[in-house]
C-alpha cells in the first residue's frame, strides 16, 4: 500500500514541478547555460571534460535539490495539503521521500544537458566515469535535500525561496565549484573544506582523477545525520 502511495505522490510531486516552467528554468536551464557559458569562455581548445562535469555537476544538482523539495513543502503547508494529507492517512515519511525523489529525474536532465555541453566542447568522454559521477552526485544530494526540507518547514514559499538561493550561490562559490579555488583569495579558499558542496564535488572528481575518498564520505554522512535532524525539528516545531 506504501508503495502505491509513494509512487502516487512521486507522480504528482513531477507534475506539479512541470507546471511551474520559471521554477524548472532557473533550477534546471541555468545551471546548463553557465557551464556551456564556462566551456566557451574558458575551456580553451581542449574543452570541458569528465573533471568539470563533476564540479559544475555538483552546482547542477544542487540547484535542484536545494530549490524543489523545500520549496514544494512549503507550498503544500501553505494551502493546506499537508494538512489534508496527513488527514487521508498518507505517512508523513511518504510525502517527505516522494518530494525528494521527484527532483532527482530534474537532477539528471541537468546533469545530462551538463555531459552534452562537455562532449560537444571537449570530445568523447569516458562513459563509465560519467556513469560513476552522475551517480555519486545524485547519492551524494541526500544531505542538502533535507537541508532543504528543513527550511520548507519552518518559512513561506517566497522565504524560502530566497533562503535557498541565499545559501546556494555564496556555498557553490565558495567550494570552487564554479571557479577554481586558486582564484580566490585565500582566506576565502580555505572555507571550502567547511562546506559540504566542496565535499560532493571532491568525492565526484574522486571518480576521475582518484584520490582518498573516506573523509569526504565522512563528512557527507556526518552532514546527512544533521540534515535529518534538522529536519525533523523544524517540521516539528513548525504549523501545520
Amino acid at each position: 500500500m506504501n508503495t502505491r502511495i509513494f509512487l502516487t505522490e512521486v507522480r504528482d510531486e513531477l507534475l506539479s514541478i512541470f507546471r511551474e516552467p520559471i521554477a524548472l528554468f532557473f533550477s534546471v536551464l541555468v545551471p546548463v547555460a553557465f557551464f556551456a557559458l564556462f566551456a566557451t569562455m574558458f575551456g580553451g581548445e581542449g574543452g570541458f571534460g569528465v573533471e568539470s562535469v563533476a564540479r559544475y555537476g555538483a552546482f547542477g544538482v544542487l540547484s535542484v535539490v536545494l530549490s524543489n523539495p523545500g520549496i514544494s513543502l512549503a507550498d503544500a503547508i501553505e494551502r493546506g495539503w499537508l494538512r489534508v494529507k496527513r488527514a487521508d492517512g498518507t505517512p508523513l515519511g511518504v510525502t517527505l521521500s516522494a518530494k525528494v525523489t521527484a527532483a532527482l529525474p530534474y537532477a539528471i536532465i541537468t546533469l545530462a544537458g551538463i555531459t552534452l555541453v562537455a562532449r560537444l566542447t571537449a570530445g568523447p568522454l569516458d562513459t563509465i566515469q560519467v556513469l560513476r559521477v552522475i551517480g555519486v552526485l545524485l547519492l551524494g544530494s541526500l544531505p542538502f535535500s533535507l537541508f532543504s526540507l528543513a527550511v520548507g518547514a519552518k518559512f513561506s514559499t517566497n522565504s524560502a525561496t530566497a533562503v535557498l538561493n541565499a545559501v546556494l550561490i555564496p556555498s557553490v562559490i565558495l567550494s570552487g565549484l564554479w571557479f577554481p579555488l586558486e582564484m580566490l583569495p585565500a582566506w576565502l579558499g580555505n572555507i571550502a573544506v567547511y562546506l559540504p558542496p566542496y565535499h560532493l564535488a571532491q568525492l565526484a572528481l574522486a571518480q576521475v582523477e582518484g584520490g582518498a575518498v573516506w573523509g569526504h564520505l565522512a563528512y557527507l554522512a556526518g552532514t546527512t545525520i544533521v540534515g535529518a535532524i534538522t529536519a525533523a525539528l523544524a517540521y516539528r516545531s513548525a504549523e501545520v
